[in-house]
């Protein structure tokens, strides 16, 4: 009886399970406790967490991972993950954010660019400090995008330069995201004075539906000029907003901003959960990820909000100083702390729709600086 149920029990899962598939389930739950109690990013958490559970029950036993050979079909997540690893899922998700997104607000300031541009450093020096720190350029690039607060931009460089470390990096990138109201406040707070919190900004010009219609299409053509590596991604973002600023292509909108953003963010969310397995998970290096993600999230923060500062000596009409933490491309997530932050200092002061301009311009610059490293590092 007892030899009975020995076998019995070495033919579960449980016989396999190890002291790191335990920690890694235990932080899966602990996301989707997160995700659920304080409504953050459930759309990804979820799956994400629900994703890291299936790699971290022993995939040896459950073959849900398993590769497929000249006898047997592969596993379910094996499959779904080729769309991760060939670097399908990152463009379809921006079709879906571009007919999303409204650029009116960036058309109409154009100086919010800058904002964008300037929230990138956070990239470039999480990129430098990972070099210093010894690793090497195709895993800092990887590293470094994190800082864009870009969830798709960082597969989509991560599964060209570092796919063995996709996962502990797109669950890093997600997490910061989700953490934008925790991370973002004090860094405003401690930069700007209660005077530059509460800068009233003039209200946006109109922008025209022509206006609207060009501006896709003059993107696509100069960034896929200047950076061909980043066409994949701001292609398909700018795409996405051509149908929707057009007005005669609503099903193919209907159908890209919800049917296939929703579709392959779950595929895509739970392919990089499953990729988050213990064995590449716990690690020295996974654990400096995570550090120099928050370094580079913290980055992105301060120099968006230094540069809207710096232009302020220039400008007649001042720019609120906390629409510069926007830049980061946590669309729109990041424009919302920046409201919320300055609505403490004056509840009647409105400077959302500024934020937008430097949100929806950091997610075209986050592409771009991707693009960057794709043409530049071999």
């Amino acid at each position: 009886m007892l030899e009975n149920l020995k076998l019995a029990l070495e033919s579960t899962a449980f016989a396999h399970l190890t002291v790191g598939n335990i920690i890694m389930i235990s932080i899966a739950l602990t996301l989707i406790y997160y995700s659920v109690s304080r409504h953050a990013e459930p759309l990804l958490l979820i799956p994400i967490s629900f994703g890291i559970i299936f790699a971290n029950i022993p995939a040896d036993v459950t073959g849900i991972l398993d590769p497929p050979t000249s006898t047997q079909p592969g596993g379910l997540l094996w499959y779904i993950q080729r769309g991760l690893f060939m670097g399908v899922y990152p463009p379809l998700i921006f079709l879906g954010i571009g007919a999303l997104t409204d650029f009116s607000f960036l058309i109409s300031n154009p100086i919010t660019v800058f904002l964008g541009a300037g929230a990138q450093a956070g990239i470039f020096v999480a990129f430098m400090i990972a070099r210093m720190m010894g690793f090497d350029l195709k895993t800092s690039a990887s590293i470094g995008i994190i800082g864009g607060a870009d969830g798709p931009t960082s597969i989509y460089v991560a599964s060209r330069f570092s796919p063995e470390l996709l996962g502990i990096i797109a669950v890093a990138a997600y997490s910061y995201i989700s953490l934008v109201p925790v991370i973002q406040p004090p860094i405003m707070k401690i930069l700007t004075t209660k005077e530059e919190r509460r800068i009233r900004m003039k209200e946006p010009r109109k922008v025209s539906k022509l206006e609207k219609m060009i501006f896709p299409i003059v993107s696509i053509m100069t960034i896929g000029l200047l950076v061909p590596k980043a066409l994949p991604l701001v292609g398909m973002l700018m795409f996405g907003n051509f149908l929707r600023e057009c007005g005669i292509a609503k099903r193919l909108v209907e159908a890209s901003s919800r049917y296939i953003l929703d579709s392959v963010t779950i595929l895509l969310s739970l392919s990089v959960g499953s990729t988050a397995r213990a064995d590449n998970f716990l690690t020295p290096t996974g654990l400096k990820i995570v550090f120099l993600g928050v370094v580079a999230f913290a980055t992105a923060t301060a120099s968006g909000i230094l540069l809207a500062k710096f232009l302020n000596l220039f400008l007649k009409d001042k720019l609120n100083p906390l629409i510069g933490a926007a830049g980061v491309s946590a669309v729109p997530d990041s424009a919302r702390v920046a409201q919320m932050v300055a609505s403490k200092e004056d509840p009647t002061n409105f400077i959302l729709m500024h934020a937008m301009g430097p949100n929806v311009s950091g997610v075209i610059g986050s592409a771009i600086a991707a693009g960057i490293f794709l043409s530049m590092i071999k």
